[in-house]
């Protein structure tokens, strides 16, 4: 399976965070939407951000080590869409520059914001709620 996945996060605390290049940024606490897309794996790349035990890699890795995944959304899809996704959802939420984004054109691929304007934001997207293990 393709396609593109949103991450609903929320951090406990309010926390600064060393995330890779980016460096140290404050993360308030609350809620956060974050984009992606596996084009080689959806599934799988789903389920590794939901392992706990990982490499830290990708920018939301560094997130995830301080925050935890309370949902998530897909969508099948052959071409990748993260980035309309993103500039959908930029308008509606608050943006962490740079974070996500270090291959495309974007301001961002993560978003703050309350949970409910989260979901306001995404419920026009045409996404699926994915079934999340209960073992993570």
């Amino acid at each position: 399976m393709r396609g593109s996945y949103l991450l609903l996060v929320e951090l406990k605390n309010t926390e600064i965070i060393s995330v890779g290049k980016l460096g140290k940024i404050d993360f308030k606490k609350g809620f956060y939407m974050y984009a992606g897309s596996a084009l080689n794996g959806l599934d799988q790349r789903i389920q590794r951000h939901l392992r706990k035990q990982k490499k830290t890699h990708w920018h939301i890795d560094y997130l995830l080590n301080h925050a935890k995944i309370v949902n998530v959304f897909y969508k099948q899809s052959e071409v990748r869409e993260e980035c309309f996704i993103a500039k959908t959802l930029e308008k509606e939420l608050s943006i962490i520059p740079g974070f996500g984004c270090s291959d495309c054109a974007c301001k961002s691929h993560l978003f703050y914001g309350s949970y409910k304007a989260i979901k306001n934001a995404i419920a026009n997207l045409e996404m699926k709620q994915y079934l999340i293990n209960a073992k993570y």
